[in-house]
């Protein structure tokens, strides 16, 4: 757990040093009340006339507890500070620690984890630490402090007051043992919660057409009620603590003043006055230790969770970055992609997604990848942004090794569109310029990149053009708009290489042929590399590389192919007549 506490800068230890300080003063302040209280039942028990006296220890006793009240004001100010600038901080770390993960590194934890540890587990720590630093501190230097002034008063009443405290210590002992492994469970269910109902929201339309509603209820049911079950088991266990601290402080009250009434029957006046006077002093500070070891218990009703969240956060900080980031940053080719025998496994897989793959794009020229669901498609084309790594083999890029590459520089070579569409809040323009580019997109650029996409005519027609709101995931458009918007906001970029993943399969044929034509008037500079399941999509293409197994089967133009690639023969008669192919 200590590793977590690095989030905290020099501004936070200089408050934390002042928190110390005036807790220790505080404590100070809070321990000089009883002495006060004892002179004054010593002033009564004497039968002194003077009020002057009484008032005056009086007057200070509410300096002292007005001073103590003032400690504690400024102490809740430097640890509502120190608190929220951990979190921010910590935040900030998993946060950065995220966007350097590999695919394989977001899967190993999934997006639902993530989000707990980036939040919830965050909370969990935080609240230990502003609890934490108000009551870790205070309660042992009350607790010994307060020990110190009765030792040697009374030997009965200290007696009494070490068995109060160590039936509260044996008390918390055993809830630790029994509730800390329990809290590790809490989280992972979080997690699994987090999962089902995120599934559930994000598939909603999906469990409304298959009438799954009931199946999905059950789920969440399910993983709630577990969730339930064993935090109303902690609940319980903790539920425990305070009753027994009160019944000790019941017990040592009671007990101090039985045993000052039987101690009192054998003692002269001057000796009842100081053993009365003892007694007052016992109690108040008798219950001081024991609200020392109180503060201390709700400590432990914290630490055990805040020690898990703190292990869940110092996972995804330890985890170990795969894409490391290489040092060039510039180089004199332009627009070259060549595989030279690529392979590429998934860590926890059996076998390899694809083997030996080698061919070379050349700038201006268009590559397209085709072949059966599960063939490696599009896991090929997520090698060349370093989504993954290669298992073995090499990709270059303009000749050099992608590895080798600062990452920022080689997605700046990239324009990259996704499969499925990404929209972000904002507006039309906010996300076809999108990122950081490393040069300024024009006004101009932006429309002609939406124009190119095929995206002017229902721009347009929006409230606000091209100013106009996207919403969250992009709800306010159709999956060909938000297609085409993904494809402006490659062409806006313009950059020495595109990357299409089955980018068309969200468009129209008439919407597509058009855009295509358009795509290859404007990227003619540009090597181009398409995944695609339609044959019309690729008939042009360059050189059509055949993929079946993760193997590569046919490489050459689609003419070339139809006679001798029988894999791709059977797709393009799949979807075109063998008439519609001759004149292709």
């Amino acid at each position: 757990m200590k590793d977590i506490f690095k989030n905290f800068n020099k501004k936070d230890v200089f408050m934390i040093i002042c928190c110390v300080l005036l807790i220790v003063f505080q404590v100070y302040l809070d321990l000089k009340l009883p002495d006060y209280m004892s002179k004054i039942t010593i002033l009564i028990q004497s039968g002194t006339d003077s009020i002057k006296d009484i008032l005056i220890q009086g007057l200070h006793m509410i300096l002292c507890a007005f001073g103590s009240f003032l400690s504690a004001c400024a102490v809740g100010f430097f640890v509502s500070n120190v608190g929220a600038s951990f979190s921010r901080n910590t935040r900030k770390r998993i946060f950065e620690k995220v966007e350097s993960f590999g695919l394989s590194e977001i899967n190993k934890f999934s997006t639902s984890s993530l989000i707990t540890r980036t939040t919830n587990d965050v909370t969990q720590v935080e609240t230990l630490i502003v609890i934490g630093l108000q009551m870790i501190i205070k309660s042992p230097i009350m607790a010994v402090w307060a020990i110190t002034k009765i030792l040697g008063k009374s030997l009965e009443l200290s007696a009494l007051t070490g068995v109060c405290v160590a039936v509260l210590l044996f008390t918390v002992g055993v809830l630790m043992i029994v509730v800390i492994p329990r809290f590790e469970i809490v989280q992972k269910l979080i997690d699994k919660l987090n999962c089902v109902t995120r599934e559930n929201f994000s598939g909603i339309r999906v469990i409304r057409a298959f009438n799954a509603e009931d199946f999905q209820k059950n789920r969440f049911e399910e993983v709630n009620n577990e969730l339930t079950k064993t935090q109303m088991f902690n609940q319980r266990c903790f539920a425990i603590l305070n009753p027994v601290i009160n019944l000790c402080m019941h017990f040592l009250t009671l007990g101090i003043y039985f045993i000052g009434a039987f101690l009192l029957q054998k003692l002269g006046l001057i000796d009842k006055i100081n053993l009365f006077s003892n007694m007052v002093v016992f109690t108040s500070y008798g219950v001081q230790v024991l609200s020392s070891f109180l503060m201390l218990a709700m400590i432990f009703m914290v630490y055990p969770r805040a020690k898990v969240s703190a292990k869940r956060i110092n996972e995804v900080l330890d985890e170990k970055i795969t894409l490391v980031d290489g040092k060039v940053d510039d180089v004199k080719d332009k627009g070259t992609v060549e595989f030279k025998n690529v392979s590429f496994q998934y860590p926890d897989a059996d076998e390899c997604l694809l083997e030996n793959i080698s061919f070379k794009a050349n700038k201006g020229e268009t590559i397209a990848f085709i072949g059966s669901t599960g063939s490696g498609k599009s896991t090929l084309i997520n090698l060349i942004p370093r989504f993954y790594d290669v298992t073995s083999g090499k990709i270059l890029v303009d000749g050099v090794d992608v590895r080798d590459y600062k990452q920022s520089v080689l997605h700046n070579k990239i324009g990259y569109v996704s499969q499925k569409a990404v929209m972000f809040t904002g507006t039309v323009e906010s996300n076809v310029d999108y990122g950081d580019s490393g040069k300024s997109i024009t006004e101009e650029e932006i429309i002609k990149a939406i124009d190119v996409a095929q995206g002017t005519d229902f721009v347009s027609k929006m409230e606000d053009g091209y100013t106009s709101h996207i919403a969250r995931g992009g709800t306010n458009v159709s999956g060909g708009q938000k297609q085409r918007l993904s494809i402006a906001r490659a062409v806006a970029k313009n950059p020495e290489i595109y990357i299409f993943d089955d980018t068309f399969s969200a468009l129209d044929y008439k919407t597509d042929l058009t855009l295509r034509q358009e795509l290859r008037k404007y990227t003619k500079d540009a090597t181009c590399l398409i995944v695609a399941q339609r044959i019309g999509t690729i008939i042009n293409a360059d050189k059509i590389i055949v993929l079946d197994k993760g193997k590569c089967v046919g490489m050459g133009t689609h003419k070339e192919l139809l006679k001798k690639c029988e894999v791709y023969k059977e797709i393009a008669l799949s979807q075109l007549s063998e008439e519609e192919l001759k004149n292709a």
